[in-house]
């Protein structure tokens, strides 16, 4: 039986709407009008009524955020879905509160999840009108308030047993606590997951309930803020599973003097999600440490040629095959990187930590990068001097890759003629590095993405880049127990800090490093 549903979708990739358009008219979706560009959906919006809208999230005109903000003022009771990739995710749950979007759906999407996606969104978007009729009927019935009390009276408890109904079947968790934490109710899922009844829940401290290291409850409680808690499990007492879960907390200010004030955790289950990320990570380690052997005979068999071993060739030749070398050679360069982020998510890296000169490793790392930015005129300054005998305790070649890859970045984004400073420091046995640039610099708020896996620069620029050497730098650091961060500001340059504790070998000799 088709569906009555009022469904409007954007997506500036022709081949995502037609893809989109063959599976609902098998799902008998009739009633489906399907846009490329944001500014002619947000025209066909201001006069035509829909129940669901769908948008991607990446899109040239304006994002799907932007988008979706526009469309819930023309439409404010229409259900918004939102489509978007693995990077943008932070992005997406940030819009469930700022722009009212009623879900993200992560691509590549299952057809069978967004068919009931779409049956749930238009359920909300048709329950939010008939409240509407409802009130508007409260307020025609207000003038003759005698005669209607017993059907208000009817109305009310059909719209509370409707409510108490969605939140009984709801699959995730919720749990209602007040300030001090006391729990005031659950519902089933709450009680499925604990493996405990309500009755023995409510005698229990919110805090007592859940496994983190990092959950601050007492601010929590001291918060008028919405948060999105990640990293918590729950321990069920029945089965004795860990279930890993993502909780959204909300603050319910009192009404009056008389009632109290109240927070709600919604608690999701993501133990799917996370036996879906763990198979991905595995089948692209798996996939990237085979593509290494075939990567390597193929430099190999072309150093061959270049060397003359197989016959000589003329300039046009040589300078073909020069470049397919170093194509492969940058591809074996990301493969290793891959394979190194997955050893360090997954635990399978260890440290190799030797006594050794850090300023000579540095040098090193200069001396590299130096060819490349000869190349664009620039200067690096090496803000440090000779310390005998001053040795630190780690792994050498790992650091190597994060001081390599803060200067590769350095010269990258740093205009030709610039100058690059190169500072290292130690203080009571704990070593500062850093690397400073004259570059066009990065806006603050953007600076907290950069560490993220897959981060391509910041809202207003895109990188060509991988979006993995900072990741796994941070990894690196992360891994010798140390701190790596970023000071910058649009206009103003960037400069990259990395702080070891404690890895001085000769403590004797612990002097700052300057020029």
């Amino acid at each position: 039986m088709p569906y009555p549903y009022k469904i409007l979708i954007l997506d500036d990739d022709k081949l995502v709407t037609t893809s989109l358009k063959s599976l609902l008219l098998i799902e008998e979706f009739n009633d489906v009008v399907f846009f490329n560009s944001p500014k002619e959906a947000i025209k066909y919006l201001q006069n035509n009524k829909r129940d669901v809208i769908i948008s991607d999230f990446m899109m040239d005109e304006m994002n799907g955020i932007e988008f979706l903000s526009e469309a819930k003022k023309l439409q404010k009771n229409a259900s918004m879905i939102l489509l978007t990739g693995y990077a943008d995710k932070e992005n997406a749950i940030k819009a469930i509160n700022e722009v009212g979007l009623y879900k993200y759906i992560e691509k590549p999407w299952d057809n069978d999840e967004l068919i009931i996606n779409i049956k749930n969104a238009y359920e909300r978007a048709n329950l939010i009108d008939n409240l509407e009729d409802k009130n508007r009927q409260l307020e025609e019935y207000s003038k003759h308030l005698e005669d209607l009390v017993s059907k208000k009276t009817a109305d009310l408890s059909e719209m509370n047993e409707h409510l108490s109904a969605i939140i009984t079947n709801c699959a995730d968790g919720i749990i209602v606590s007040s300030k001090e934490q006391q729990i005031l109710n659950v519902n089933p899922a709450a009680e499925s997951f604990f493996g405990l009844s309500q009755k023995i829940l409510k005698q229990k401290k919110v805090q007592d309930l859940f496994i983190s290291e990092n959950a601050d409850w007492n601010l929590i409680f001291n918060s008028e803020e919405d948060e999105i808690l990640r990293d918590i499990y729950i321990q069920n007492e029945v089965n004795g599973n860990k279930i890993p879960v993502e909780i959204s907390c909300s603050y319910i200010p009192p009404k009056d003097e008389n009632h109290t004030t109240k927070y709600v955790f919604i608690i999701r289950d993501i133990n799917a999600q996370k036996e879906m990320e763990r198979l991905r990570d595995d089948f692209i380690a798996t996939l990237t440490h085979d593509l290494r052997t075939p990567s390597l005979a193929a430099i190999q068999t072309l150093e061959y040629f270049l060397n003359g071993k197989l016959g000589s060739l003329n300039e046009k030749q040589y300078m073909f095959l020069s470049n397919l070398k170093k194509s492969n050679e940058d591809m074996l360069g990301l493969v290793n990187t891959l394979l190194e982020v997955y050893k360090y998510e997954s635990g399978k890296l260890t440290l190799i930590k030797t006594a050794f000169d850090f300023k000579l490793l540095v040098d090193e790392c200069v001396e590299q990068v130096l060819p490349l930015a000869d190349k664009k005129h620039l200067t690096i300054k090496k803000l440090y001097s000779e310390i005998k005998n001053c040795e630190i305790f780690a792994d050498r070649n790992e650091l190597r890759r994060v001081i390599v890859n803060l200067l590769g970045n350095a010269v990258k984004y740093t205009q030709e003629n610039g100058e690059i400073e190169v500072k290292a420091d130690i203080d009571n046995n704990d070593l500062r590095f850093s690397v400073k640039d004259n570059g066009e610099g990065i806006y603050k708020k953007d600076i907290p993405k950069l560490f993220k896996r897959f981060s391509q620069g910041t809202q207003e620029k895109r990188s060509i880049s991988t979006g993995l050497g900072l990741y796994l730098s941070k990894q690196i650091i992360d891994a010798h127990n140390g701190k790596i961060w970023l000071e910058s500001d649009k206009g103003k340059g960037s400069e990259f800090f990395f702080l070891l504790l404690d890895v001085t070998v000769n403590k004797e000799d612990t002097k700052l490093w300057k020029a």
